[in-house]
């Protein structure tokens, strides 16, 4: 083909891969392409699109010729649509003298992009677009061919090691040139020369990848990370946007507002309406993309960390350094650092309460531990100890203070609304405080916090938020930053650049968050206590499940009381999990926040552990009212959680209560009608025997009359006046409709038909056996009454 076909191929090939922007066109469906279930196509599709491959060829040999492919500005994050779509320049360089205005009768702006860039768009974009595709089989994430294309991306574009190869040319001994910049068809407002300044100073501060040769190394490593950190963690809501916006940014927005009129070119400027609407689009990351997020946080960690040292003399550095090794020393801080924090706590405030926020969370802890990708070995030691975080992370630490602090704390409040019985729930906890619990961490934390509340200087504070602004070059991690030397301006320049100049920061060791920390302490006990609670009553269930059990009667036979729990299904290996997790995560958390032994031993007191008289967990958090119990807000988490739970009983007549499983449906009604027919033959006889104080009187009571009904129902918060109702003495024949009752029978009737008695005598035995038994009972309680087990 010549490369004018090429040319007017390229965009459909692309679309035919990754699938179109509005996800109609599924395409090859990278994510869900894996080697164990489609080998042929899964090699085949690595092989045509790795970094060496036919694809990639292809691009390289149209960005030779400049060619330039129009991308919709419409399927942007939300963010940097809005802006756009306002003419009002975004500050990231990757937009810079691409967005074309629509030629007449078009529809919508587009960003001009050059080959490689078009080719990255789609395929980082992708992960998002096609989120819906529909999946045939059970997908493993990070075994899929797009997983695997995004690892071999950066490994090639961001080496650890060497330099980035360069692009096969098709003329030997030729480059492919970095793209050059391009004015914009019809230029923005704030591409004017009353907004100058601003982009100049965007521009100023941005590498840039023609003022150097040297430079053309690392366009395409530059390209590839904004496309992937754009595409990926630029999404957030109107609110956080604005918030993120510095002062002066602000004004030049709003000069711009004020001085928009109908000279410009094309359509008049979005709405601030319409604007709104285009911020708040809903944005739900999926596991997925926070997996692939996380192997882009790891290998940056990777990438950075393989810097060459610091040579000792200054004149050797500048003879040295190259645009690959300075690029390794601003990446996080400059490209990566406010996306993130800000896409982590979008996860933090809106991911549902289960199980899967786990890949939230280690995309999280990978951030905070660079020292794990570090290059060094950790030394070999016989005792297993946790490796001590060293010195020299402290700056990086101070520099991301927010990412350990608040998001800390919002760990904790997600934490306290979570079922810390289930062993997922409990290894999140166990995980985070694993981490921070590593030595030297919580002091090197805790000196940030105080760096940050040291005095403020006597600087102004816009140059607060302008001075140290990762998008206008500041270096977080560079000694040759603008002069600032002082470790505590550079911490709130850090927090200020995040979260505003109005920030009211809590400290993490402060007694707001320590008091959460207590209550997380004090949750981690009543899960172990819970735990606990439920191994023991799935040991009695599956006792009481023997095939003996036929001959036992329970008293949840006829009163409907259920004393199981849904986490009976946990099994007794993850309720040791658990149990082991929690263990851990307290001893963890007591080492960070400096617990006392007698601060633990008081909160055991308050876990509920106590028992009432009857051997029974004790009752929800209630209040009691004239109305009966009012369960309270400690109540109503302690029963979502599963912590305590009222014991729940059949409250009206046991005669008229729904006819059970276990029972014939027949039997039940015909017995029904026997029991009412001699209630009301002897009612009077009945009443008359049982107010006797003699030990017939004790009998009759024992067999007609139920006194304790009143005191069970109290664990249930029910209303008074039903509590308070009297059945009085009456025959209850029920119990003969179960099916346990007669199938008990049948076996005894059988048994003695072996001894060669007859069912006459049979019955007289039995008979004769109950009356005994009644009278021992009656002697010791009265109040059980065994007939209605």
């Amino acid at each position: 083909f010549s490369l004018k076909e090429l040319h007017g191929i390229f965009p459909w090939l692309v679309e035919s891969i990754f699938g179109s922007l509005d996800g109609i066109i599924v395409g090859w469906n990278l994510r869900c392409l894996q080697g164990r279930t489609n080998p042929n196509e899964y090699s085949v599709a690595l092989d045509f699109l790795d970094p060496s491959g036919p694809m990639m060829k292809l691009v390289y040999k149209l960005q030779a010729e400049e060619y330039r492919y129009d991308f919709p500005v419409s399927y942007l994050p939300g963010p940097v649509k809005a802006s756009i779509q306002e003419q009002v320049l975004p500050e990231c360089s990757l937009y810079h003298n691409k967005v074309q205005f629509p030629s007449s009768g078009g529809v919508g702006l587009n960003l001009a992009l050059n080959p490689f860039e078009y080719y990255m768009f789609y395929f980082a974009i992708s992960l998002i677009t096609q989120r819906n595709s529909p999946v045939t089989h059970h997908v493993s994430p990070s075994n899929s061919a797009y997983f695997i294309l995004v690892d071999t991306y950066l490994k090639c574009f961001l080496p650890t090691e060497g330099s980035v190869l360069p692009p096969p040319s098709s003329n030997p001994g030729g480059t492919i040139p970095s793209p050059t910049p391009r004015s914009p068809a019809v230029p923005f407002s704030s591409y004017g020369m009353h907004h100058t300044s601003l982009l100049k100073r965007h521009i100023a501060h941005q590498p840039s990848v023609n003022a150097d040769p040297a430079s053309q190394e690392i366009w395409r490593s530059e390209t590839l990370l904004q496309i992937f950190v754009e595409m990926w963690l630029h999404h957030y809501s109107l609110e956080m946007y604005q918030k993120m916006q510095s002062p002066h940014v602000k004004l030049e927005v709003l000069h711009y507002r004020l001085s928009i009129s109908s000279k410009h070119h094309g359509s008049p400027a979005q709405s601030s309406y319409q604007a709104l609407h285009a911020y708040q689009e809903s944005f739900k990351p999926t596991e997925e993309h926070v997996l692939v997020v996380r192997l882009l946080v790891k290998h940056l960690h990777a990438f950075s960390n393989s810097l060459k040292p610091e040579p000792l003399s200054p004149s050797a550095h500048s003879h040295t350094a190259s645009p690959l090794e300075e690029f390794k020393r601003v990446v996080i801080p400059r490209f990566v650092q406010e996306k993130l924090y800000i896409f982590l706590q979008h996860c933090f405030g809106h991911w549902p309460l289960d199980a899967s926020f786990r890949a939230v969370l280690e995309m999280w802890l990978s951030y905070l531990q660079p020292w794990r990708y570090a290059p060094e070995k950790p030394p070999q030691s016989t005792e297993p100890l946790p490796r001590s975080v060293s010195e020299k992370w402290a700056a990086f630490i101070q520099e991301n203070l927010l990412m350990y602090t608040k998001l800390f704390v919002g760990f904790l409040n997600r934490a306290l609304r979570t079922d810390l019985v289930s062993p997922k729930n409990a290894l999140m906890v166990f995980r985070v405080a694993k981490v921070f619990a590593q030595p030297n961490l919580a002091e090197m934390i805790l000196k940030g916090e105080q760096l940050f509340l040291e005095p403020e200087l006597v600087i102004p504070h816009r140059q607060h938020r302008l001075f140290m602004s990762p998008t206008l070059g500041g270096s977080f991690l560079s000694s040759r930053s603008p002069a600032v030397t002082d470790a505590s301006f550079k911490v709130k320049s850090h927090v200020y650049s995040l979260e505003g100049q109005d920030f009211q920061y809590k400290q993490m060791f402060g007694t707001e968050v320590r008091n959460l920390v207590l209550k997380l302490a004090q949750l981690i006990c009543q899960a172990q206590q819970t735990a606990k609670s439920i191994s023991d009553h799935s040991a009695e269930t599956m006792a009481s499940q023997s095939f003996f059990s036929w001959f036992r009667f329970t008293p949840s036979e006829v009163n409907g009381s259920y004393t199981g729990n849904d986490l009976d299904e946990i099994g007794q290996d993850s309720i040791k999990k658990t149990d082991e997790y929690l263990e851990k995560a307290l001893e963890y958390l007591c080492q960070i926040f400096k617990l006392s032994e007698a601060q633990l031993t008081q909160m055991m007191m308050k876990c509920g552990t106590a028992q009432d008289e009857n051997g029974k967990k004790q009752l929800p958090d209630c209040i009691a009212s004239e109305n009966g119990l009012i369960l309270t807000p400690l109540g109503r988490y302690q029963i979502i959680n599963g912590l305590r739970r009222f014991e729940l009983q059949y409250q009206g007549d046991t005669e008229l209560q729904p006819i059970r499983s276990y029972e014939n449906a027949a039997l039940v009604r015909l017995l029904f009608r026997l029991s009412s027919l001699l209630n009301e033959r002897f009612a009077d006889q009945m009443e008359v025997l049982c107010s006797r104080d003699d030990f017939v009187g004790r009998l009759c009571r024992y067999h007609l009359t139920n006194p304790q009904l009143v005191q069970k129902i109290r664990y249930s918060p029910v209303v008074r006046d039903r509590t308070s109702q009297n059945w009085g003495p009456r025959i209850s024949l029920r119990f003969l409709a179960s099916y346990r009752t007669l199938i008990s029978l049948l076996m005894i009737y059988c048994l003695a038909s072996w001894f060669y008695v007859g069912p006459v005598g049979c019955t007289f035995i039995i008979l004769t056996g109950y009356f005994l038994y009644a009278v021992i009972m009656t002697f010791f309680f009265e109040g059980w009454k065994p007939h209605e087990h």
